[in-house]
């Protein structure tokens, strides 16, 4: 799987926050209780899932910060009730988990025992609603940097985005990884 940037990501968010045939309708402004207006846009694009997104249930973020933690505590049993008894994952670096989930903390524990110490650092996160799906969706940006058992430092830039079905447990989750940016050489002098 191609590594994707994380302008890739905010341009799809970007693009989620019309309504789904807006690109078919004259732009209008709509007044009501609401702080302020929302325009429609007419956008060049149509959204193949959906562009009607509104903020979701905050406890979906605190659900997935857990996770997180639980993760950085290497402590994986304890996350288990937050996800689904089938779950479809897709990791960054190409592959793809579809199971139960006794099954994916099994692939868990493998990928995060040689991990050793690690850190994340959660730069932002967001709870989503598709009003049109009523699907629930938490988007999280963080960077996680490993210390394996000789000391070697690894980090990596991370945006996920991870759906939760009905019941509030995580079912699916798609994963993109950039290398942390390194600084480009000074120019030479001339």
């Amino acid at each position: 799987m191609k590594k994707i940037p994380l302008f890739v990501l905010i341009a799809f968010l970007a693009a989620c926050t019309s309504s789904p045939n807006q690109s078919k309708t004259a732009a209008d402004t709509t007044s009501g209780p609401g702080p302020a207006k929302q325009e429609n846009m007419a956008y060049p694009y149509t959204a193949s899932y959906s562009s009607d997104f509104e903020m979701g249930d905050a406890k979906n973020a605190q659900t997935l910060l857990t996770v997180y933690q639980n993760w950085d505590n290497n402590t994986l049993d304890s996350a288990k009730r937050f996800f689904a008894e089938n779950d479809t994952m897709f990791f960054s670096d190409g592959i793809m988990f579809a199971g139960n989930r006794d099954s994916l903390f099994v692939l868990a524990k493998k990928k995060r025992e040689p991990m050793g110490n690690v850190v994340d650092s959660i730069h932002a996160w967001i709870p989503l609603r598709s009003k049109d799906k009523k699907e629930e969706w938490v988007v999280i940006w963080t960077r996680e940097i490993a210390t394996d058992s000789h000391g070697k430092k690894t980090a990596k830039e991370l945006q996920e985005t991870w759906r939760f079905d009905k019941n509030g447990k995580i079912n699916l989750m798609y994963q993109y990884e950039q290398a942390p940016p390194k600084m480009m050489p000074p120019a030479a002098k001339k």
